[in-house]
């Protein structure tokens, strides 16, 4: 299964590795690297490689790459599931998945790695398994293990580890009960230079948080399920009565967790939230070129349009940009030549522009293409792929809880090509 895992920064410095078997040389990475520098994003590297021995399997998370070595044929989305389970757990446990946190704390990532890989084959990957077994890191006890030399893992085995519901510990209590649900839609699209759509899909998840007393049994359905393909749950969700009824049936883990990720990939329920309407021209005389870029609302379902920006990746032939922005600033990086255009909130009633000229290099041929716009968007209390949960039943207790869905709509890759 998987025999070693190399942490490597934004750079390409391998900054952690651990080994489960033997250990593996750090020249395996080479051919991660190749593959790397190929790629023009750091998102474009390939999941994964093959070389003459291994196959090396990345995901890239946080500004950092995690990548497992593979001697034997496995399949990947099981290791890659695996790598992001890996950093979902840096994240619980440290607030954020960042070199720098990892290093300070890398005594208790190398005890959570121990635990959740045995011999290569993931064992204990649930949050609230290895909070009883490795406890998270806190200054108080950061001092104390030093003056005592002990260490933050536990010294009995968790109770849900030997149980038929092993994502939840027993005897679990709260002053205030609360479940709280986030439903989180990222548009994926490409639009032609007429803003017709090429191609559109939206990838969704359900984010929950949930402390309740005891052994809660939850019962959570939607209005319109039919219209989710491609799901995915977590293992406490009961997939027999998803299939029958359409609703989601299970005892939930202790705290955060992700109950489900889905796929809407019908293009005609993708709803293209804004329109741009753009013109970048560069001309076959003089060292100059036009921009010219107007984005507006289209189907936001009445609500505002938030954190809009948009980035254009300028041919090397750009030497400098001398433009006007009607809302928000702009800035242009000359060694990487991308120009960013920071919007903010988008008015309906007052369109926000950017136009000007682009300074060309002198005797330079004209680019062969024109570049495309990459958006980015949020828009708060809206799925727009048009979920809704209709309601939130509860069993096995006795309490009401407290209880709340939030919506929120992403750009996930939104390009507009020009």
């Amino acid at each position: 299964m998987i025999h070693s895992l190399f942490l490597i920064n934004h750079s390409g410095d391998i900054f952690l590795e651990k080994h489960w078997k033997s250990v593996i040389s750090r020249s395996v990475c080479d051919y991660f690297f190749e593959a790397k520098e190929k790629a023009v994003d750091p998102e474009n590297v390939p999941p994964v490689l093959q070389t003459p021995h291994h196959y090396l399997i990345s995901i890239y998370r946080g500004k950092l790459f995690f990548l497992s070595v593979i001697q034997t044929e496995v399949p990947p989305l099981f290791v890659i599931e695996f790598l992001h389970r890996v950093a979902d757990t840096f994240q619980d446990y440290f607030g954020e998945c960042s070199e720098v946190i990892i290093k300070d704390n890398v005594v208790t990532v190398y005890e959570l790695l121990e635990e959740m890989l045995d011999n290569g084959f993931p064992l204990a990957t649930e949050s609230n398994v290895l909070k009883e077994m490795i406890r998270p890191p806190t200054i108080l006890r950061s001092v104390v293990n030093t003056l005592t030399g002990g260490s933050n893992v536990g010294d009995t085995l968790p109770t849900g580890q030997l149980s038929n519901i092993p994502w939840r510990r027993a005897g679990v209590k709260y002053t205030n009960n609360e479940a709280y649900f986030d439903v989180i839609e990222e548009i994926d699209a490409i639009l032609d230079k007429s803003g017709t759509t090429v191609f559109a899909e939206i990838q969704g998840v359900i984010e929950a948080c949930v402390r309740l007393t005891g052994m809660p049994d939850l019962t959570l359905s939607f209005m319109n399920p039919r219209l989710l393909d491609d799901v995915s749950f977590h293992p406490c969700v009961r997939f027999k009565r998803w299939e029958s009824e359409r609703v989601l049936s299970f005892i939930p883990p202790d705290g955060n967790f992700t109950l489900m990720t889905y796929h809407v990939s019908s293009q005609n329920l993708v709803a293209i939230p804004v329109y741009v309407k753009q013109n970048i021209n560069f001309f076959e005389t003089g060292p100059c070129g036009r921009l010219d870029i107007t984005i507006g609302p289209k189907q936001t379902m009445g609500k505002t349009v938030e954190g809009l920006m948009v980035t254009v990746h300028m041919p090397k032939t750009v030497l400098s940009t001398n433009l006007t922005a009607t809302q928000g600033n702009y800035t242009y990086d000359l060694a990487t030549k991308v120009l960013v255009w920071d919007i903010g909130k988008l008015n309906p009633q007052k369109l926000p522009n950017l136009k000007g000229s682009l300074s060309m290099q002198a005797g330079a041929p004209k680019p062969e293409e024109n570049p495309s716009l990459n958006i980015d968007l949020k828009i708060q209390q809206l799925a727009i792929s048009g979920l809704k949960v209709s309601r939130l039943d509860m069993y096995g207790e006795k309490y009401k809880p407290f209880k709340g869905v939030k919506y929120v709509t992403k750009a996930g890759k939104f390009q507009v090509r020009t």
